[in-house]
């Protein structure tokens, strides 16, 4: 069953992350519009852990060994960590943003120009390549019964305080930015006293992006908590290896791996534009 899960999310992932990536780059506004670059970085982020890293995690669970050599082993596990930080820092970056855009529309126009988006993401990357960087010494190679394999190889207490360090700065400071962003946002969307502003277009319009956005924080959210709960179990509670572990190892690599094909079916499902601009380039 895993190599069918696995093929589930490649499949999914390169077609849909594609489809997006399409969408966004045909349309000329995209450039002018930061939402829409936070969500083509996003999309870019997705299909990067896709294909780099999805083919490789699944020869784990199907084959006895490490077929691929040393530098693949560094360079997969670094792709992993450097995307699922581009991905919590883009998250973050866009609640910040969809907060300004909607609190403060007029206010907020010279800082949310498309330049400073750009920066915002050079920046979000500049910090994925500096948290992710220790993970291109944390793997290697190890031979075990002659067959290769590639595993942690830092001492236990250099491993606990990166995992300690990638949980707060890669999840829970993401996590509690995106929370009080959207919070102050659904509240003053929801209790705006202006009734021409709460039935105009235009709030309608901001309603719709919100809720999209907001649907794709909580995915990201539910599907790396167990990732870092089981390692925080790991550390700090009771973890035998035994089938049971295993098994919750894997469902919680399963799940944060999904949540790279989740998030263009939440632009189909909520976005009337998404579907739209979806079916144009399958009739182009």
């Amino acid at each position: 069953i895993v190599p069918v899960i696995f093929s589930l999310i490649f499949l999914l992932g390169t077609v849909g992350n594609g489809l997006v990536l399409a969408v966004l780059l045909r349309n000329s506004q995209v450039k002018y519009n930061t939402t829409n670059l936070f969500i083509l970085n996003l999309a870019m982020a997705d299909l990067c852990f896709i294909i780099c890293c999805v083919p490789f995690q699944a020869t784990i669970y199907t084959l006895d060994g490490w077929l691929f050599g040393p530098f693949a082993c560094k360079t997969v596990h670094f792709l992993i960590y450097l995307t699922m930080y581009a991905s919590s820092f883009t998250l973050a970056s866009v609640s910040v943003d969809r907060y300004l855009a909607i609190r403060y529309p007029l206010k907020s126009r010279d800082l949310r120009t498309s330049r400073n988006a750009g920066v915002a993401i050079i920046v979000i990357w500049s910090l994925s390549l500096l948290f992710a960087g220790p993970y291109l010494s944390y793997y290697h190679i190890v031979h075990y019964h002659g067959m290769p394999i590639c595993v942690p190889i830092w001492e236990d207490q250099r491993r606990k305080i990166l995992d300690i360090l990638t949980f707060v700065f890669g999840y829970l400071l993401p996590v509690i930015v995106v929370s009080l962003a959207y919070a102050r946002t659904i509240k003053f969307l929801w209790t705006s006293v202006d009734p021409l502003e709460r039935i105009s277009e235009a709030r309608k319009a901001k309603r719709k992006v919100t809720k999209m956005i907001v649907a794709v924080a909580i995915l990201f959210c539910l599907c790396w908590l167990p990732h870092h709960l089981v390692i925080l179990c790991f550390w700090f509670g009771h973890f035998p290896f035994n089938r049971a572990t295993y098994a919750c190892r894997l469902a919680s690599h399963c799940l944060s791996y999904a949540n790279s094909c989740l998030n263009p079916i939440v632009y189909a499902l909520i976005s009337k534009h998404f579907r739209k601009r979806f079916k144009q380039v399958f009739t182009c």
